[in-house]
């Protein structure tokens, strides 16, 4: 059975380059990062957003593209503001104060600037494979299951370390202070009210801007488009057994 040159084409969205960038970014980011922070260091939201934007990629996946959208847009675009206003040497939410910190190695911190990017690059996989209505719920579940685990096995906010590069206090679950956890409430309710808020004011949100920036075409329309694209091509005896 032959396939047609239309249907070969329309079979790959993401150009090669880009996948294999992608995977050659993970290459060098990998080691680098498990030497310098270690593995929990990947349980940051935006760590495992990037993993799982490079395998989407490979997948073409708009499933696994549209829930690192859901999860990250919003704080990625904090990220870049905060970036930009300590370059300019104020201080806003001290997301990226790290990025300053002179006992990290300027190659370490160069790599961290894919928390800049990876949102444009996330717009830019929208566009070429469309927005997948499941996200909120996947990536609701999966932001879960990271805090849960972030929650019962990695250090709080306040402790030091042996290896002061340990990450702790991931995905902010004792407050926004690394020096001490929040005191205003009970920390196990804490947690399900961040949980809440994250979903609240980024999650939905974020969704809900998607799902109608890339709404899906109509039935009818869609069905007239195919037709019109059928009716196009040559019908060759070798297709039909």
């Amino acid at each position: 059975m032959k396939t047609s040159p239309l249907v070969a084409a329309k079979k790959h969205k993401i150009p090669m380059a880009a996948k294999v960038a992608g995977i050659a970014f993970l290459a060098v980011l990998l080691p680098v990062y498990l030497h310098t922070y270690g593995p929990t260091n990947f349980l940051w939201f935006c760590d495992a957003a990037l993993l799982l934007t490079v395998l989407g990629m490979w997948l073409e996946s708009p499933l696994l593209i549209s829930m690192c959208a859901v999860g990250i847009l919003l704080p990625q675009c904090l990220w870049v503001v905060d970036f930009g206003v300590n370059c300019l040497g104020f201080h806003f939410l001290n997301l990226t104060a790290y990025m300053f910190d002179h006992h990290l190695p300027l190659f370490t911190r160069g790599l961290s600037l894919f928390h800049g990017w990876l949102p444009f690059l996330l717009i830019w996989l929208l566009f070429r494979l469309g927005y997948d209505k499941r996200a909120l719920a996947t990536w609701t579940g999966l932001a879960a299951g990271l805090v849960l685990v972030c929650y019962f096995f990695t250090p709080p906010a306040g402790v030091h370390p042996a290896d002061p590069n340990l990450p702790i206090n991931i995905n902010y679950i004792y407050g926004f202070n690394d020096q001490h956890p929040q005191h205003w409430i009970n920390q196990n309710l804490y947690v399900i009210l961040w949980l809440a808020l994250l979903w609240l004011i980024a999650f939905l949100p974020t969704h809900l801007a998607l799902r109608k920036i890339f709404a899906a075409t109509p039935p009818t329309a869609r069905g007239k488009r195919d037709s019109i694209l059928n009716s196009s091509l040559p019908v060759s005896q070798d297709w039909i057994h």
